[in-house]
C-alpha cells in the first residue's frame, strides 16, 4: 500500500457473474470505481489514464497535447485489426467511428463520466465473444481475447461518439527507434527489448518480488559509451539509449524503495556508482514535448501533401521473382499488366531464376524487363529440391550485379495484382522500418523455432507478401534471408504443424522463416500495415482501398472459382487467345449481404484483370504467324487440357485457339502452308505409289520390246495408251499434292 498514493478497488479479475479468470477488466473497473467514489475524481478538470509497465520522461499536461472537452488524446494502437471488421460491427454502432488506440489516454473528466461505465461493459461483451478471439479478426497473437479491454475501450469510445486526437510520437516502445526530431514522453515496455547481448522481457520477472528482496536489481545493461561503438547510426543510437534508459530508471526506483523498506546499504559497485552519478541524473532530466512530437496523426498526413511539392520523393525500385516456366510467364503478364495500369512510381524488374539448359529453349524472355539469375530450385550444395529459395538468392544476386539507383525497394510475389501505388512515403517506410503486410500463421515467431534460429526471437515479425525495404536495410539483409532459408528448411526435425503452421508439414514455407529470422537478427522491426494486401475471396474492411490482390489462394464466387494451381501446366502465353473460365457478371450477384458483395466484387476485379492482361498480351503476340500452334500434337495436348479443366467451368472456350477474321488471309495461308501430318503422310504415300507404278510401266513395255523386236502399230497403239494412264496418273498426282486441306 506503500508503494503509490492509492485508491482500494475490488477485484475484478475473477468475473463476479461469469466466473471468467480476466484481470485486465480491472483498468475499466478501476476507473469506474474511481469515479464513483473518490474525492479526487470531483475536484479535477482532466484525467491521464496510464498503464503500470510505464517510465514517464516528463510531464504529461492534457491542454499542452492537445486534448479538448469532446476530443481526448490517445496513443495510436495499429494492431487493433478489428476495428475495421465484423468485430466493430458486432459491438458498436458505430463502427466508422472506431478508433484504433490505447496506452497513453489524455481525458476531460466529463467525458471520461460518460464513457467509463460503457468503456466496462463492452469489454465484457468482447471478452464473452469468443467466436471472434481469432488473430486474423482481433490481431491478438495468441487468440485469446487477451486485448477484449482494448477494444472494450475502442467500442465503447465509438458507441457515444468520441473521437480522439491520435499521436504516434508521444509514447514509444524501448527497442524501437524514435522519428527523427521526436522526443518520447513515454517508455512503454511491454514489449521484450535488448541492447547487445543483454535484454529484458517483463515476463521473465512476472512471479518475482524484486520489490521486497533488498538490494536485488535487475540485470544491468551495457553504459552509455558502450552505445556508441554498438551503433554508428544516430537515430537508431538514439533508440538504444532510450531502452538503456527505461531499464535504469526502474532499477534507480528499486534501490529508492528498497531503502524505504528499511533495506541495508547496498555495497559498491560500478553500476551504483552510475545510477548515483551527475552524468546519468543529466541523462534522466525531465524531457519535454517538440513541436514534432505534438503533431496529430491527422496533421501529418495534411502536411505530407504540402510537403510533396516541395521535397521529390524517394526513387523507387519494384522487384518479383519467378521461374521460366508457362505457370510464372501468365503470373508475370498479369502483374506487368496491373503495374502499368497502377500508377506505381519508378521502374520494375522480374527476377529470373533458370538454369542454363531450361534458359536456352526459354520462349518469355520479353514478358518482362528481367535480370537473369541461375535457379537454385535444386541446392547445389544439399539436392535438396525447394524452389522457393529462389526468391532471396534471386534477390541478393539482383543486388550484388544490377545497377541500382533506388533508394526503396518494393518486393512483390509474382502471383499478385497491383490496384494502386505502394511508396514508402504513403506507408511510412524509413531505414531500420520496413513496412510489410501481416501473415500472422508464421506462429514459429513465437515459439521455439525462433529460439532456435534467430538469437532474437522477441523481434521476430510475422510478416510477408508485399514488402517495402530501404536499399540499405536490403543490402545488410538480403544474405541474412538466404542463409536462414537454408537453416530453417534442413531443420527437418521442426517441421510439425503446430510448430511452423504449415498445414502440408513439409517445410514449404521456410523461405518466410528465413525472411522474419533474417530480419529479426538485423532488429529490423516492420510497420505491419493490413491495408495494403488482400487476398480474394477474404472479406474487405469497409472502406479500405487495398493496393495488391494476392490470389495464392482458391476462391469463388457462386459456381465459379479459380485456383492458380489447377493452371501450373497450362501454357497461357504461347497460345493464342487462351484465357481463363470468365467470372460472373457483377449485376448477377446477390445485393442483400453487403459483405458478401464487396468479397465477390474484388474475385471478380481479379479475375478479369488476369484476362484482359492475358487479351493485351495475345493482341500484341497473336499477329505473328509464328506463334500459333498448329501441330497435331500441339492441338491434341491442347484438347486434353480443355477435357481436364473442363469441371472449372462448363464453358471451356478459355484455352480454344482463336484466330482473328481480321486476318483471314493470313490465316488461309498458314492452314494451306502448316498441313496436318496425317495428311502429309498420305501425299507422300501417293506420291511413293505412282513412282512405282510409273516404274512398273517402264519394265512392262522393255520387256515387250525386247520380245517383238520390232514396234508394231498395235505395240505403238498400246504404248500410246499406256503413256496416257501415266500422264493421268502424274496429273492426278500433281493436282492432289496441291489440294488445300482445311485445318
Amino acid at each position: 500500500m506503500h508503494l503509490a498514493p492509492t485508491f482500494e478497488v475490488p477485484s475484478m479479475s475473477r468475473h463476479p457473474r461469469t466466473g471468467d479468470w480476466y484481470p485486465a477488466i480491472n483498468k475499466p473497473a478501476g476507473v469506474v470505481h474511481w469515479l464513483k467514489h473518490s474525492k479526487d475524481a470531483k475536484n479535477v478538470d482532466w484525467v491521464v489514464i496510464l498503464d503500470a509497465d510505464m517510465i514517464i520522461r516528463g510531464p504529461i499536461l492534457p491542454w499542452e497535447l492537445g486534448a479538448e472537452k469532446g476530443r481526448p488524446v490517445a496513443a495510436y494502437y495499429g494492431y487493433l485489426i478489428g476495428c475495421d471488421n465484423i468485430l466493430a460491427q458486432l459491438h458498436t454502432k458505430h463502427p466508422e467511428l472506431c478508433d484504433k488506440v490505447g496506452g497513453l489516454l489524455a481525458f476531460h473528466i466529463d467525458d471520461l463520466r460518460v464513457f467509463a461505465p460503457l468503456w466496462l461493459s463492452k469489454t465484457e461483451e468482447v471478452r464473452e465473444d469468443r467466436a471472434h478471439w481469432a488473430t486474423n479478426i482481433t490481431g491478438d497473437i495468441y487468440g485469446k481475447g487477451w486485448i477484449s479491454e482494448m477494444y472494450g475501450y475502442s467500442f465503447g469510445a465509438a458507441e457515444i461518439g468520441l473521437r480522439h486526437k491520435i499521436n504516434d510520437n508521444l509514447m514509444i516502445y524501448p527497442g524501437y527507434v524514435p522519428r527523427e526530431g521526436i522526443e518520447p514522453i513515454l517508455l512503454h515496455y511491454g514489449l521484450p527489448f535488448s541492447v547487445g547481448n543483454w535484454s529484458f522481457n517483463k515476463l521473465a520477472h512476472h512471479d518475482e518480488g524484486i520489490v521486497y528482496e533488498c538490494n536485488r536489481l535487475f540485470p544491468e545493461p551495457p553504459y552509455p559509451r558502450e552505445l556508441k561503438q554498438l551503433e554508428l547510426d544516430p537515430n537508431r543510437r538514439r533508440g538504444l539509449f532510450l531502452s538503456i534508459e527505461c531499464i535504469n530508471i526502474i532499477n534507480e526506483g528499486l534501490l529508492l524503495q528498497h531503502a524505504a523498506n528499511g533495506c541495508p546499504k547496498p555495497a559498491w559497485s560500478k553500476y551504483l556508482s552510475f545510477l548515483k552519478s551527475k552524468s546519468f541524473a543529466e541523462l534522466t532530466q525531465p524531457k519535454y514535448v517538440t513541436p514534432a512530437t505534438l503533431q496529430m496523426m491527422e496533421d501529418i498526413k495534411e502536411e505530407h501533401v504540402d510537403d510533396g511539392a516541395e521535397k521529390p520523393h524517394p526513387k523507387i525500385h519494384t522487384v518479383f521473382s519467378t521461374e521460366c516456366t508457362p505457370y510464372f510467364d501468365w503470373q508475370t503478364v498479369g502483374l506487368m499488366h496491373s503495374f502499368r495500369t497502377s500508377g506505381q512510381p519508378g521502374n520494375i524488374t522480374r527476377l529470373l531464376s533458370c538454369s542454363d539448359e531450361d534458359l536456352q529453349k526459354y520462349k518469355g524472355r520479353d514478358l518482362a524487363p528481367t535480370h537473369y539469375v541461375p535457379s537454385m530450385s535444386r541446392h547445389p550444395l544439399t539436392g535438396d529440391w525447394y524452389p522457393a529459395i529462389n526468391k532471396p538468392a534471386a534477390v541478393l544476386h539482383w543486388l550484388n550485379h544490377a545497377n541500382i539507383d533506388a533508394e526503396f525497394i518494393v518486393i512483390l510475389d509474382a502471383d499478385m495484382i497491383l490496384r494502386g501505388p505502394i511508396t514508402p512515403w504513403e506507408f511510412k517506410a524509413a531505414r531500420g522500418h520496413p513496412v510489410s503486410t501481416p501473415y500472422d500463421y508464421l506462429i514459429g515467431c513465437d515459439n521455439e523455432l525462433a529460439k532456435l534460429h534467430t538469437s532474437h526471437p522477441e523481434a521476430c515479425d510475422k510478416v510477408g507478401g508485399v514488402i517495402i525495404m530501404h536499399i540499405d536495410d536490403l543490402q545488410k539483409f538480403a544474405l541474412l534471408w538466404l542463409h536462414k532459408t537454408e537453416e530453417v528448411r534442413a531443420d527437418r526435425a521442426h517441421y510439425a504443424r503446430n510448430i511452423t503452421g504449415d498445414i502440408y508439414e513439409s517445410g514449404w514455407i521456410s523461405e518466410m522463416y528465413g525472411y522474419s529470422f533474417g530480419a529479426a537478427e538485423l532488429k529490423l522491426k516492420h510497420t505491419i500495415n493490413n491495408e495494403i494486401l488482400i487476398y480474394p475471396g477474404y472479406v474487405p474492411a469497409p472502406g479500405v482501398k487495398y493496393r495488391v490482390f494476392h490470389y495464392g489462394l482458391r476462391f469463388s464466387v457462386g459456381n465459379w472459382s479459380f485456383d492458380k494451381a489447377d493452371w501450373r501446366n497450362v501454357d497461357m502465353i504461347n497460345r493464342c487467345w487462351a484465357k481463363f473460365p470468365d467470372p460472373p457478371d457483377s449485376s448477377t450477384l446477390d445485393l442483400t449481404n453487403k459483405e458478401d458483395l464487396q468479397r465477390d466484387l474484388l474475385s471478380i476485379e481479379c479475375a478479369k484483370t488476369l484476362n484482359e492482361a492475358l487479351n493485351l498480351h495475345h493482341k500484341r503476340k497473336c499477329s505473328s504467324d509464328n506463334s500459333l500452334l498448329t501441330s497435331k500434337e500441339e492441338r491434341t495436348q491442347e484438347s486434353g487440357v480443355t477435357r481436364e479443366v473442363g469441371n472449372t467451368d462448363g464453358n471451356v472456350d478459355s484455352v480454344s485457339d482463336h484466330i482473328s477474321t481480321n486476318h483471314s488471309e493470313e490465316s488461309a495461308s498458314v492452314r494451306k502452308d502448316e498441313m496436318p501430318s496425317s495428311f502429309r503422310f498420305w501425299v507422300i504415300f501417293l506420291w511413293a505409289f505412282s513412282g512405282v507404278g510409273f516404274l512398273v510401266v517402264i519394265f512392262v513395255v522393255y520387256s515387250g520390246h525386247r520380245r517383238r523386236g520390232t514396234r508394231s502399230k498395235h505395240g505403238s497403239r498400246r504404248r500410246r495408251s499406256l503413256h496416257s494412264v501415266l500422264m493421268e496418273t502424274n496429273g492426278r498426282d500433281r493436282h492432289s499434292r496441291g489440294v488445300d486441306v482445311p485445318l
